[in-house]
């Protein structure tokens, strides 16, 4: 199945030009002029920023926090790659139409590398299922088991994850827990006859115990404030944010222990029967692996925001490793244009591309099934009309 449709970022421009054409021109006038207000509030809170720059940069070096990508090792360049995933359901009147993908991405290849992956680098699934509110909770569960699994089986050096570690943890708890109450759905089925490999292929990610296999998280965003609770700072502060104020190109900080949530971490066990309590003894590994994630910013260019990742202890407090992962991502930041590791950059870019194929795979269903309907051809049309589309990554 080819995710790509069309020029995707054509596509979004031309939609952009008409955002307000269905809007009425006051309500466009009320927003255009609180914008201009939340402007100067933001206006003043960079400035605020700027100003606290210098005595938090000199509070990170006091409690040695601040480190030079170059007073580590210098590794041999690693093989990358990125893994995304994206979901779309398509809401018809008498089913719905189900899609989930995965996708691996390789980066920028050393000179010397003659490495061979086998393809498909890709997992798709698609379902057709009656309607039920539980449906994308399942599938984007599904979803994020498939690149778990995809990063697992990548034979490079450096695997990029488009998200947090702990965001598996909630997605599969969520889908674990409604797929039990949902058999009636296939993907609730195909949940459960993976989740086996879902929680191995999780497992082995939190762990990463393989000195050769370096998986990291950076996730776009987070709610997360690690150093700025070590520094003392108020909650106005953003770590991201502020450290990409503060690093200069080729600075990090040392890393720190993820901060821990209100409540204890929790991952249900999928309803399986003969593999139950292998299941149970994957979901304490997992728990138990989590809870040493750590969290490092590095700031590899200066045209470049502040990344923020997330990985194993094993990585953390093993500084060889550490500088594969710093030469990596440099290595793949080898433009201004693109704002992101050059393997993620591509990764999210084809999967965004899943949702906005979903109607064309409608189309395309409902003209067999006309092909093939004895019947008036209206009530296909009909039943087959698509009322919403909801997606996400």
């Amino acid at each position: 199945m080819s995710l790509h449709v069309g020029d995707y970022g054509a596509r979004k421009m031309a939609d952009s030009s008409k955002i307000f054409t269905d809007l009425p021109a006051a309500l466009v006038e009320n927003v255009l002029k609180k914008t201009a207000e939340l402007g100067e509030k933001l206006l003043a809170g960079f400035e605020q920023q700027k100003k606290d720059r210098k005595l938090i940069r000199k509070r990170l070096e006091e409690v040695g926090l601040l480190i030079k990508d170059s007073s580590l090792d210098y590794p041999p360049l690693p093989t990358t790659c990125a893994v995304d995933g994206s979901y779309g359901l398509e809401r018809l009147l008498t089913n719905d139409l189900a899609a989930a993908a995965a996708v691996a991405v390789e980066g920028l290849t050393p000179p010397s590398e003659q490495r061979y992956w086998e393809t498909p680098r890709y997992k798709s699934i698609v379902f057709s299922e009656i309607h039920h509110e539980k449906t994308a909770t399942i599938l984007r569960s599904a979803m994020i088991g498939e690149e778990l699994l995809l990063a697992t089986k990548a034979p490079h050096s450096l695997v990029f994850l488009d998200f947090t570690l702990a965001l598996p943890l909630i997605y599969l708890n969520q889908g674990f827990s409604a797929a039990g109450i949902t058999l009636d759905l296939d993907v609730s089925n195909y949940l459960i006859n993976k989740s086996i490999n879902y929680l191995q292929a999780y497992r082995d990610i939190l762990h990463s115990l393989r000195s050769d296999h370096q998986y990291i998280g950076i996730p776009k965003y987070s709610t997360k404030r690690e150093i700025s609770k070590v520094l003392g700072l108020p909650s106005k502060y953003d770590d991201r944010g502020l450290l990409t104020l503060i690093l200069e190109a080729g600075e990090l900080t040392k890393p720190l222990p993820m901060e821990k949530p209100n409540q204890q971490w929790h991952l249900t066990v999928a309803p399986l029967d003969k593999r139950r309590r292998e299941a149970e003894v994957l979901v304490d590994e997992i728990i138990k692996f989590i809870q040493n994630i750590h969290v490092l910013y590095y700031k590899p260019h200066d045209w470049l925001p502040a990344f923020r990742i997330e990985i194993a202890d094993s990585i953390a407090k093993n500084w060889h490793r550490l500088a594969i992962i710093l030469h990596g991502i440099k290595h793949q930041c080898a433009t201004p244009s693109i704002m992101e590791p050059y393997p993620l950059y591509l990764a999210d870019r084809t999967v965004k591309a899943l949702a906005c194929a979903l109607p064309a795979f409608r189309q395309i269903t409902t003209q067999r099934i006309a092909e093939m309907y004895r019947g008036d051809i209206g009530e296909i049309y009909i039943a087959m009309h698509g009322y919403r589309t909801e997606e996400g990554r």
